[in-house]
């Protein structure tokens, strides 16, 4: 058993590549319990899927893909909380405005390469190819949201639990906002060097949802999301390894897996208490 565990460590590329699934879902299962409560789990997919002209743009001119990403994604939460300020717009409406738009963007530009093969990694991840480089900036990326969060946590969790008291005692709910969307935008912006543009919004979902089916209590929903998070990477990528399966894919599916079945246990357990 010890040797089974012991085994995929052997190699330098398990170890970043574990070190860097831990760090990114981390950071976005806590993201992710204010996603859920928000019911914003959309504008996380939305985001994710405009990274791709600041990816495209940055490979063309030779920049680091993150800070081509970072920049898309800001781009793309900035304009959302703009087009949606003030009810002006719905914001399900904003996103699928932004989102179409930014996306196609990004798929005219790629057609306009020699190869779509290079972009494949993009939208599908590679986490066993993260770098030693990718792993630095994964983990500034993941400082720095994981910080902030820390700095502003009450007034995040007030903003999202009571927004209209959060508003009779002075704080911004439109200010937390659009800090949540800049925040929002990193952390993915760090999950799409490990699973991808097209996974990474179950990083951000699924644990916290998970994590919703325990408890509604909000720093145990923050510690259950991230104890799922942490197992769905571990348990994924250790799969990948033994069954040669796509390490993304299998992180996603252990995510899923882990969801389906404390779905289940809460259903028996709400069933027995009736």
């Amino acid at each position: 058993m010890l040797s089974w565990l012991v085994e995929p460590l052997q190699y330098s590329f398990m170890r970043q590549a574990l070190l860097a699934s831990i760090l990114v879902g981390l950071t976005c299962s806590i993201l992710g319990v204010y996603v859920v409560l928000r019911r914003m789990a959309f504008l996380g997919d939305a985001i994710a899927h405009t990274t791709l002209p600041g990816l495209v743009v940055a490979y063309l001119n030779h920049w680091n893909l993150l800070i081509g990403a970072i920049i898309s994604a800001i781009i793309t939460a900035m304009g959302i909380g703009w087009l949606s300020r003030n009810n002006r717009l719905r914001e399900d409406t904003a996103i699928g405005v932004v989102l179409s738009g930014m996306f196609a963007l990004g798929i005219v530009m790629v057609s306009r390469t020699q190869s779509y093969r290079d972009f494949c990694h993009m939208l599908f991840g590679n986490v066993l190819a993260v770098t030693q480089s990718d792993l630095i900036g994964i983990t500034v990326v993941c400082v720095i949201v994981l910080g902030i969060l820390g700095i502003v946590n009450k007034e995040m969790a007030l903003t999202t639990i009571d927004p209209h008291h959060a508003q009779t005692i002075g704080l911004s709910a439109e200010r937390m906002r659009y800090l949540l969307l800049i925040l929002l935008a990193l952390a993915i912006v760090a999950g799409i060097q490990s699973v991808g543009v097209v996974m990474t919004t179950s990083l951000l979902v699924t644990p916290a949802a998970t994590a919703s089916l325990i408890t509604r209590q909000l720093k145990a929903m923050f510690a259950w999301s991230a104890f799922f998070s942490i197992l769905s990477n571990v348990l994924g990528l250790y799969a990948s390894y033994y069954f040669a399966v796509s390490s993304g894919g299998a992180i996603v599916l252990a995510c899923t897996t882990l969801f389906g079945f404390t779905y289940i246990v809460s259903g028996f357990r709400r069933i027995y208490r009736s």
